[in-house]
């Protein structure tokens, strides 16, 4: 045991930077190839693992031998599972959960904390992150869609902080390893193919669809061991597709009973079409919209990998590598929806205090609504760059130097002429009802049509609005680090660990909007071919829900190429959408959002063996320091000046044009110690006890350190309203305790139970700043002269008199009259400059607010090796709790904003397997329980939470060794086509209803 905790601190700073160690080797060799058929093998103290049960052994090796919770995947746990990509590898992992795009799994949630809050490394180095979202980018969250599990030779996931651990973690810091080929002497290579069958497609499409995966491992070294390379890639096709229910416009509310205002329901005497109105204090709310669409998604995935490495003596060793991912994605989507104007409506509603809604129907006077039937096609593209090098020096018996450096880069965008988001509308205005049921799981439209008309036909479509919207995100992240070891000969500290590094992280994200609100129509329906749309079933795409059956049937599907090539002409004065050229989105940008932070950090660590009574111990310990500088810049809108339009109503000029912007700067800094400290003990041969503390933190979103401020266009007597980033803002600060008790018994089996909680402070909430003049030559009509003469001659504050006394008696040249009659003008009042007051604004803007929020929760696993059988299972549970939870009976009129915790949930995996013989089986069930997505609504409104129900998915891999070299494999995800869904404050109100489908895969796998 002393010799093995003596090199404990060179290996974690090795294993951080990529060169790994005996352990680790295992898995790098492991990457791909099976060149022996035996489950291991011994050369040179490099030990290879083979097959599954192999690489669970090594994997609990890692979690018995590192200091702290850690947990690992290695390469063969990865490359002999059904998973499409990496995120769906890490959701095997104890504490780790995962969200899903389009059926494939995308981000990670660690011990209840969501993505932003989990901080990703390649080989030991901070990597950038480009997550394309609505609007302008800001997560931090990296995008696990992007990297295949294939070149992978494994994954270390830190659960307690670590001196030596760069920091951005709270939730955990997770080391992705990529193999080199000096840690597994010789030549070893192998080839994959793969084709996948997905019945996720809709009928959009053609149905289900066979594409072609490949891969492909080579490393070898020459002059005696001296120079390796390795080269990895892989290549990924997809067809896939999502049907969708969706409220994609929103919920209106969450009201009170009490409350009256448009979308409300109507108060006593008039609700008589409401059954079971909410009571005052109860809270409900009504649909803005209901949408279903029909998506099909081409997915082009391509990962390469390429190592070099020297060791021109035993002392050196220099490591060059390179790291590229580039995923593709062009969707298609259909889709049908109605929207509600709140008028003439009927509904029908459940006790509170959260009032179900049960259905809500709306009648129309002929021609007045419409059914929309949209299109959509767009695609984008999302690359990674990350080129590194370090020098490992082992300058003397005691002392080892290694210096890296690396540069990478992560940028999302479009890859399209539509943007990231094109949509175009068409509608049919032959509606006079429509209604949405929610008693179902997934909530049924009915339809009413003017008579004599029963049904949807092309001859009665129009062509209305449309948005391209184009969201771009880049990040480049250049980073050295120097880490020294130094072994002390017969002491009680092994070794002593301290290092610096320098990392200065650049963001830019951009939005555009071209948008033509066209929604009454545009020319008449003969203008429009009716070759542009196609009839198409649209419930049997839900088969898989309940109330599927009682929804509205067919739809009409568009051709979206057809549809622009007529729109983007000009009859009947319609102008053009696409510019004529078919470019479509905008010119310039609305949103430009630039950071720098600039981030230097130390560390030092110590390591130390004893032992109480006869119970060997360790303990490391040690304290991180970080000071970073941000620098934030953002575009923003200058107004030119002010107008009174209306009584109440005053506008800025100048906002939407693209020459009057410009950039704006505020700055931060921050700085933190960040003490860590790890114990161990053996009370008897085989137990390990842990236990931990230290401090981890979070940076803020890009979106909260902004240096923008930016005003609305309108504003009222009172002032203006606006917003601003902060880029002085404080990351989030957790306070960490840790304990873990482990029981390995037999090779590759152990139990384990672990408690931790963490104390976090620095949450982000909102400020609101008055009397704030960011435009002091920007004046308001309120309160100058005109308007206190007219106060003075009328004695009265009515607006609309006043405005009405200006028209007539102020000079000419401050107003213009745009129509009316003497005493009843319409027209605009223009601010005057150095006659008017200027302009001030009521500003919001983040800050850290004062409350310290827990979490804490509980961990179990059990791996089981069943002897020489080759059957075994892994079983892991997690529970999570905490103090951070939405509360859902506050309404947004409280005027308070909820800052909750994203991501919290309890989840479980239930695995089993068989390997032997050749023969390997595994099938896995990975389930999540509901947690909190987004406490924003879908159309932007706060505390509108956005929660994902119970979802639970089951997979298989199954392969047979041919004979040497030669595997065949079959997989299956999502083999029982299970469904999710995302609600509001309770079930009822569903705000999306996704059915993917299965994927099957079928394969051959050569190894030389």
């Amino acid at each position: 045991m002393q010799d093995d905790k003596k090199l404990k601190g060179l290996k974690m700073s090795l294993a951080l930077l990529g060169s790994v160690s005996a352990l680790s080797i295992a898995q790098h060799a492991s990457a791909q190839i099976a060149v022996d058929t035996s489950d291991e093998f011994t050369e040179d103290d490099v030990i290879i693992v083979r097959g599954i049960r192999s690489s669970l052994e090594a994997s609990s090796d890692v979690k018995r031998n590192e200091q702290g919770v850690v947990d690992a995947l290695t390469a063969e746990d990865m490359g002999k599972f059904p998973d499409t990509n990496l995120a769906e590898s890490l959701q095997r992992i104890t504490g780790v959960a995962i969200d899903r795009s389009n059926g494939e799994g995308s981000r990670v949630t660690v011990r209840g904390f969501g993505p932003d809050f989990n901080l990703v490394l390649l080989n030991g180095r901070q990597m950038p992150t480009a997550f394309l979202e609505g609007g302008a980018p800001a997560s931090r969250s990296f995008d696990f869609g992007n990297l295949a599990s294939e070149g992978i030779a494994g994954v270390r996931v830190y659960k307690t902080g670590r001196a030596a651990l760069p920091t951005g973690g709270i939730g955990s810091t997770l080391n992705i390893l990529t193999a080199r080929p000096l840690d597994a002497p010789g030549m070893r290579a192998s080839f994959g193919a793969k084709a996948v069958i997905d019945d996720s497609v809709t009928t959009l499409g053609d149905g289900t669809s066979i594409t072609p995966e490949f891969s492909g491992f080579y490393s070898n070294t020459f002059a005696d061991d001296t120079f390796g390379v390795t080269l990895v890639g892989s290549y990924q096709d997809r067809e896939s597709g999502v049907a969708q229910f969706g409220t994609t416009s929103g919920w209106r509310g969450a009201y009170l009973g009490s409350e009256n205002n448009w979308g409300t329901l109507p108060q006593p005497p008039a609700d008589t079409q409401v059954t079971n109105r909410p009571g005052p204090n109860d809270i409900y709310s009504v649909p803005q919209n209901g949408n279903y669409s029909l998506t099909n998604i081409n997915r082009e995935r391509i990962n390469g990998q390429l190592a070099l490495q020297w060791e021109p003596v035993e002392t050196v060793r220099a490591t060059l590598d390179y790291f590229y991912s580039q995923n593709k994605v062009d969707t298609e989507r259909s889709d049908l929806s109605v929207w509600f104007n709140h008028g003439n409506t009927t509904s029908a509603w459940g006790d509170g205090p959260i009032a179900d809604i049960l259905f809500y129907n709306e009648n129309f006077a002929p021609g007045t609504t419409d059914l929309s039937m949209g299109a959509a096609k767009f695609a984008t593209v999302a690359e990674n760059n990350s080129l590194g090098g370090n020098i490992v020096w082992e300058a003397t018996d005691n002392l080892t130097l290694t210096l890296d450096a690396h540069s990478s880069s992560a940028e999302s965008g479009n890859d399209s002429p539509y943007g990231t988001a094109g949509v175009v509308s068409t509608a049919d205005f032959s509606l006079d009802f429509q209604g949405l049921d929610f008693r179902t799981e997934l909530p049924s439209l009915s339809l009413g049509w003017v008579d004599p008309i029963n049904d949807i036909d092309p001859s009665r479509m129009v062509g209305t609005g449309s948005t391209f919207q184009d969201s771009f995100i880049r990040t480049e992240i250049d980073q050295i680090q120097l880490i020294a070891t130094y072994e002390f000969d017969n002491s009680i500290v092994n070794s002593i660990d301290f290092g610096v590094s320098s990392t200065t992280n650049n963001y830019r994200s951009t939005f555009s909007n071209n948008q033509r609100d066209s929604w009454g129509g545009v020319g008449t329906p003969a203008d429009y071919p009716d070759t542009i749309w196609r009839r198409l079933d649209l419930a049997s795409n839900f088969d898989q829900f309940d109330g599927s059956s009682q929804t509205f049937q067919d739809f009409l599907v568009i051709d979206f190429d057809a549809l622009i090539a007529v729109m983007d002409t000009d009859f009947g004065g319609f102008t053009a959408v696409c510019g004529g050229d078919g470019i479509c989105t905008a010119d310039s940008v609305a949103v430009d959002r630039r950071s720098e932070e600039e981030s230097l950090a130390a560390f030092f660590e110590f390591d130390t063996d004893f032992e109480i009574g006869s119970m060997p111990a360790s303990l490391i310990g040690g304290v991180r320091y970080e000071k970073t500088d941000v620098t934030s810049r953002a575009l923003v809108p200058i107004p030119t000046g002010s107008q009174w339009v209306a009584a109440n109503e005053f506008g800025l000029l100048g906002l939407n044009d693209p020459n009057n912007r410009d950039f704006t700067e505020l700055q931060g800094e921050y700085e933190f110690w960040l003490p860590a400290i790890d114990f161990e003990i053996e009370p008897f041969e085989n137990f390990v006890f842990r236990a931990s503390y230290s401090h981890t933190m979070t940076r803020p979103s890009y979106a909260d350190i902004q240096g923008g401020q930016t005003v609305d266009q309108l504003f009222r007597v009172d002032g203006g309203t606006g917003s601003a980033g902060n880029p002085d803002l404080d990351p989030f600060l957790s306070k960490n305790i840790d304990f873990s008790a482990e029981y390995y018994y037999a090779e590759g089996s152990y139990v384990s139970a672990g408690y931790f909680t963490k104390e976090v402070e620095n949450f982000i909430g909102i400020d609101t700043t008055f009397g704030v003049q960011p435009f002091p030559n920007i004046y308001t009509p309120v309160g100058g002269q005109r308007y206190n003469d007219a106060v003075a001659a009328l004695g009265t504050t009515d607006a609309e008199a006043i405005r009405q006394w200006i028209f007539a008696n102020a000079d000419p040249s401050t107003f213009e009259i745009t129509g009316g009659v003497p005493g009843a003008y319409t027209g605009n009042i223009f601010a005057v400059p150095g006659e008017d007051p200027v302009l001030e604004f009521r500003i919001t803007q983040p800050v850290n607010d004062d409350e310290t929020k827990s979490v804490d929760g509980w961990e179990f696993a059990w791996q089981h090796l069943l002897g020489e059988t080759g059957f075994g299972w892994i079983l892991n549970y997690t529970i999570v709790d905490g103090d951070v939870e939405f509360d859902n009976l506050s309404v947004p009129s409280s005027g308070d904003v909820q800052t909750p915790l994203l991501g919290l949930s309890d989840s479980y995996n239930i695995i089993g397997f068989y390997d032997k013989e050749g023969l390997q089986v595994r099938v896995a069930y990975n389930y999540r329980d509901q947690f909190l997505a987004s406490a924003i609504g879908v159309s932007g409104q706060p505390n509108n939470p956005l929660y994902r129900e119970p979802f639970g998915q089951l997979d298989f891999f199954a392969s047979y060794d041919i004979k040497e070299g030669v595997t065949a494999f079959v997989e299956g995800i999502n083999v029982t086509n299970e469904t999710s869904r995302t609600i509001g404050r309770s079930d009822a109100y569903v705000n999306f209803a996704t059915q993917t489908g299965p994927r099957y895969g079928v394969g051959l796998r050569l190894n030389f």
